[in-house]
C-alpha cells in the first residue's frame, strides 16, 4: 500500500488492533507512518511474518473456504469441534500469530464451516474437510437455516406482542399501621378479574424459618361483606353498610420479633402470601354482590408499622413452572445443537421468560429488571477482563508457560497435574471465576508450547477449578450464600468448620477426578491435535487476521482501507491452507529445546510487569481480606473494578481502546442475560417448586429414615439442578429448605449434615454442564479468545461423568460420617 494513502483517521483505527497484528510487514506502511509521526514504540514486537506467503499482495482474487477440523478421537469429547470464520465475528484479545506455536483447534464463535467469501477476480475456490462429528445444522444449508429463522421470528412475534399489549406491573403500596389490641381493614377497591388475590406485606417481620423463635404473629386473612345494594363508594363502607360478614380464607401468621424494641433495630423484609377465595365466592364479587376486606390484627404489645400492597393478579405458578421448563428445555436446545450463539440463546430465552411474564400479567418494570442482574459478578469480571487484557502485553504468560514446561522436563501428565492442583488451590481462597481469568491465557500457552490441543487440558483445569473452589466458604458463590447466611452462622458453621468438614470429601473427589479424566484421555495422542502442525498455524492465523478485519465496520474510509488490508492477508493465508489441503501436508516433527523457548518468550515489558504485579497484589490481598467485614469494606466487584483502574493508571495508555477491545463482551451479556432468565424461572415458579416437591419427600419417608434421605435428596437435587440451572437463586432456595427440616421440631434433623450436602451438591453440581457454573462460562469465552472453542457437548462429555462421579464420592462420606457414625 502507498504510504501516502494512510491518514491519521486510519492510524487511529491501526492503533487499536492487537499489537501482534500491528506488527504485521502485511500493515507496514502503517507503522511506518506512525512511527514518523510519532516516533517508535518502546516495546515493539518482533517483525516477523508467519504467513505462508504465495501470492502478491495485490491479488484480488477471494476465495471461499469451508474449513472444519477432523476430530482427533472418535466421540471421546475430546474431538475438535469445527470453525466459521466469518465477517460478523467481534474483535477480542487476540493472540500473536506466531509461528511454531500456535494451533486453531475451533476457528471462530459459532461452531459452523470457516467460510471467508469477499468476491472478487479469479475463480472461486472450495475446499472442504469434513468433521467426523459435525454437528447437524451444518450440513443443512438453507432448508436449516429458513427453518430456524421460522422458528426464531415465531418465538420474537410471541414475546413481541406479550410485551406490546401488556404494560408494566406497579403495584401501589400504602403506609399503614396495625394498632395494638384493635382490628385493621381494607377494602380492595377493585374486583379482581380471578378468584387469586395476593397481599404483601413489608416491615420488621422474621422469616418462616425463625417462627419458634417468637410467639408475636401479624394474622391476616380475607373477608366477604355483603353491603347494601345502594353503596357507591366501596372504600369508605360504613358499618350500617354491613348486611354480613363472612371469612372466605384461613388466616396468614406472619412472625415478628418477639420484643416490640427489637423491631427498631431490623432490616425490613417483603413477606407475601396469595389467597384463593374460591369460585363461588369471586362470583359473588363480581356480580357486586360482596366486596373483599381483608382484615389484619396482631397480638404485639405495640403498633406494628406495614407497607401493604395488594395484587389482583398474582401469577399462578403451577402454570407458571410449566412454561419455565418450556423456556429453559428451548435455551438448551438452542445451546447444546448449536442453532445459535450461546450469548443470543441467553438473550432469546431471557426475553421469552419476560414475555411469559407479561402474558400472566406480570411484567417486569425496566427498574425491576435491572435489579435482577448481578452487577458484582460482572463487575469482578469486567475488572479482571481489563487486568488480564494489560498484564498479556507484558509476554509473562508465555514466560510461565515455559517455566512450566521446564520445571516438569516437558512430561505431559506431571505437568497438567501440577497446573490443575494450583488451579484448585487458588480456587479455595480466591474466588473460582478469577482463578480461572488468571490461568486460562497460562494454560492456552503452555499446551501451545508443549504442542497440545488446550481443550481437553482446560476441561479439566475448569473442573478442578470448580472443585477446589468447595473446599472453603469463599471459594465459590454457592458456598458464599450458605457460609453468610445469619442462621447457620449462629449454628456453629464459620469458616474453620465449615473447611474442615468439607476437606476429606474434597480431598476424595481430587483423587477420583484425577482418574476419571486419566481414563477419559488415555493416551497422549488424545490430548493433541489430529492435524499437521503447519496446517493448525495457517488456521489460526486466518482466525486471528479474520477477527480483526470483521471487527471494523463500514463507516468511513479510512475503516475499510485498513480492513481492506486485513482482508488481503486473510485472502493469502486462505490460498496457502487450501493448496495444503489439497496437496497433503507433511506433519512437521518439531521439538523446540528449552534454550529456543527461552529465546523466543521473553519477558517483554517489565516496567510493565511490575507495575502488573502492585495491582495483581492489591486485589488478591483484598480478595483474601472479603472475608473479614471488619477489617476492609470492599466487595470482590468494587476491588477488581478499582484495580483495573490503577493499573490503567499506572500503564499510562493512551490507546485504551484497543484494551477495552479485549474484554470479552459477549461473555459479559451471556452473564447479564442469564441472570435475568433465572430470576424471570424464578418468578414463574420453577426455583421454588423444585425446593417443594424436595421438602416434600423428605417429609414422606419414616423418621429413622429422615436424615439419610435428606441429605441424599439435597445432595443430588441441588447437584443436577446447579448442572442446567444457576446455583445462586438454587442455592438461595434450597438453604431455606435446609433450614426449615432443621427447625422441624416433629422431624428432629441436625443441621450441619443439610449444609454440607447442600455446599456439596450446589458447588460440585457446576461440573456438569458448560453452562453450570460461572468459571465454565468464563473460561470458554477466554478460550474463544485465542481461538480455541469447545462446544456444549464437547464439554458436557468431560464434565458431567466427572460430575457424576464427584457426587457418588460425596454421598457415600455424607452417609458414613453422618447417619453411620454421626459425626455432628
Amino acid at each position: 500500500m502507498d504510504q501516502s494513502q494512510v491518514t491519521e483517521a486510519s492510524l487511529e483505527i491501526w492503533r487499536t488492533l492487537p499489537a501482534a497484528i500491528r506488527q504485521d510487514p502485511s500493515l507496514a506502511s502503517f507503522r511506518q507512518e506512525h512511527e514518523r509521526l510519532h516516533g517508535p514504540d518502546d516495546d515493539p514486537l518482533p517483525n516477523e511474518d508467519c504467513s505462508a506467503d504465495d501470492g502478491d499482495d495485490n491479488s484480488k482474487e477471494f476465495i471461499t473456504i469451508k474449513v472444519t477440523n477432523p476430530s482427533q478421537n472418535g466421540g471421546d469429547g475430546t474431538d475438535s469441534a469445527s470453525g466459521k470464520l466469518t465477517a460478523t465475528t467481534t474483535a477480542t484479545a487476540t493472540p500473536s500469530p506466531r509461528a511454531g506455536n500456535k494451533h486453531q483447534q475451533n476457528g471462530e464463535k459459532h461452531g459452523h464451516n470457516a467460510t471467508m467469501d469477499h468476491g472478487g477476480e479469479g475463480d472461486e475456490h472450495e475446499v472442504t474437510m469434513h468433521s467426523m462429528h459435525g454437528h447437524p445444522h451444518q450440513q443443512h444449508g438453507k432448508v436449516f437455516s429458513t427453518v430456524k429463522i421460522s422458528a426464531l421470528l415465531v418465538v420474537w412475534l410471541i414475546f413481541t406482542g406479550f410485551l406490546m399489549s401488556k404494560n408494566e406491573k406497579e403495584l401501589e403500596p400504602r403506609q399503614m399501621s396495625i394498632p395494638e389490641g384493635r382490628i385493621r381493614t381494607y377494602i380492595l377497591p377493585d374486583s379482581p378479574p380471578g378468584s387469586r388475590v395476593g397481599i404483601y406485606l413489608k416491615g420488621a417481620f422474621l422469616n418462616d424459618q425463625q417462627h419458634n423463635m417468637t410467639s408475636n404473629y401479624v394474622s391476616v386473612n380475607l373477608q366477604l361483606l355483603y353491603t347494601n345494594s345502594n353503596t357507591s363508594n366501596l372504600t369508605n363502607i360504613q358499618d350500617h353498610d354491613v348486611k354480613h360478614v363472612e371469612n372466605v380464607t384461613d388466616a396468614w401468621l406472619v412472625p415478628v420479633p418477639a420484643y416490640p424494641d427489637q423491631m427498631d433495630r431490623m432490616d425490613e423484609i417483603t413477606r407475601k402470601h396469595v389467597f384463593d377465595i374460591g369460585t363461588a365466592s369471586h362470583r359473588k364479587v363480581a356480580n357486586g354482590k360482596a366486596v373483599i376486606r381483608v382484615h389484619m390484627s396482631s397480638n404485639v404489645e405495640a403498633d406494628v408499622p406495614v407497607k401493604f400492597t395488594y395484587d389482583s393478579t398474582p401469577i399462578d405458578k403451577e402454570t407458571g413452572v410449566i412454561y419455565a421448563a418450556i423456556v429453559l428445555l428451548g435455551l438448551y436446545v438452542l445451546i447444546i445443537w448449536e442453532i445459535v450463539n450461546r450469548t443470543f440463546a441467553a438473550m432469546i430465552a431471557s426475553t421469552l421468560a419476560i414475555g411469559v411474564l407479561a402474558a400472566m400479567d406480570e411484567r417486569p418494570s425496566m427498574p425491576k429488571l435491572i435489579s435482577w442482574i448481578d452487577v458484582e459478578t460482572l463487575l469482578l469480571l469486567f475488572g479482571m477482563m481489563i487486568m488480564v487484557a494489560i498484564l498479556s502485553e507484558t509476554g509473562i504468560f508465555d514466560f510461565l508457560a515455559v517455566y512450566a514446561y521446564q520445571v516438569t522436563n516437558g512430561r505431559v501428565w506431571p505437568l497438567i497435574n501440577c497446573l490443575c492442583i494450583f488451579t484448585a488451590v487458588l480456587s479455595s481462597f480466591l474466588d473460582n471465576v478469577t482463578t480461572v481469568l488468571l490461568m486460562t491465557p497460562v494454560t492456552i500457552r503452555l499446551c501451545e508450547v508443549m504442542e497440545l490441543n488446550p481443550v481437553p487440558v482446560l476441561m479439566s483445569m475448569v473442573i478442578y477449578s470448580n472443585v477446589g473452589g468447595t473446599l472453603t466458604p469463599v471459594g465459590d458463590p454457592p458456598n458464599v450464600i450458605i457460609a453468610s447466611n445469619s442462621y447457620i452462622s449462629k449454628n456453629g458453621v464459620n469458616f474453620a468448620t465449615f473447611t474442615l468438614h468439607m476437606a476429606i470429601p474434597i480431598a476424595i473427589v481430587m483423587v477420583t477426578t484425577y482418574f476419571q479424566l486419566r481414563m477419559k484421555f488415555k493416551t497422549i495422542s488424545d490430548l493433541r491435535f489430529s492435524e499437521p502442525q503447519d496446517v493448525q498455524e495457517i488456521r489460526h492465523e486466518i482466525a486471528v487476521w479474520q477477527r480483526a478485519a470483521a471487527s471494523l465496520s463500514s463507516y468511513s474510509k479510512d475503516e475499510d482501507l485498513v480492513r481492506e488490508t486485513l482482508l488481503k492477508k486473510v485472502n493469502k493465508l486462505s490460498r496457502s491452507l487450501k493448496k495444503k489441503l489439497v496437496s497433503g501436508s507433511v506433519p512437521v516433527e518439531y521439538k523446540a529445546t528449552l534454550e529456543e523457548l527461552k529465546n523466543k518468550y521473553p519477558i517483554r515489558n517489565k516496567v510493565l510487569l511490575v507495575k502488573s504485579a502492585v495491582t495483581l497484589a492489591f486485589v488478591i490481598t483484598f480478595f483474601f481480606l472479603h472475608s473479614a467485614p471488619d477489617i476492609q469494606k470492599l466487595s470482590l466487584g468494587w476491588t477488581a473494578l478499582l484495580g483495573a483502574v490503577l493499573l490503567l493508571i499506572l500503564a499510562d495508555r493512551e490507546d485504551i481502546e484497543s484494551v477495552i477491545a479485549r474484554v470479552e463482551w459477549s461473555t459479559l451479556l451471556f452473564f447479564a442475560a442469564l441472570f435475568i432468565l433465572m430470576e424471570a424461572l424464578a418468578e414463574l415458579g420453577l426455583i421454588e417448586w423444585i425446593g417443594k416437591q424436595t421438602e416434600n419427600v423428605i417429609l414422606s419417608v419414616s423418621e429413622e429414615s429422615r436424615l439419610a434421605v435428606a441429605i441424599l435428596l439435597i445432595l443430588w437435587v441441588s447437584a443436577f439442578a446447579s448442572a442446567f440451572v444457576d446455583n445462586i437463586p438454587l442455592t438461595t432456595m434450597m438453604v431455606k429448605i435446609a433450614i426449615g427440616l432443621a427447625e422441624n421440631e416433629a422431624l428432629d434433623l441436625p443441621l450441619k449434615p443439610l449444609v454440607w450436602a447442600l455446599a456439596l451438591g450446589a458447588c460440585l453440581g457446576g461440573n456438569g454442564t458448560l453452562i453450570g457454573a460461572s468459571a465454565n462460562v468464563v473460561c470458554a469465552g477466554v478460550a474463544e479468545q485465542h481461538g480455541y472453542r469447545f462446544t456444549f457437548i464437547e464439554y458436557f462429555k468431560v464434565g458431567f461423568p466427572v460430575m457424576v462421579g464427584s457426587v457418588i464420592v460425596s454421598t457415600v462420606y455424607l452417609l458414613f460420617a453422618h447417619v453411620v457414625f454421626t459425626w455432628h
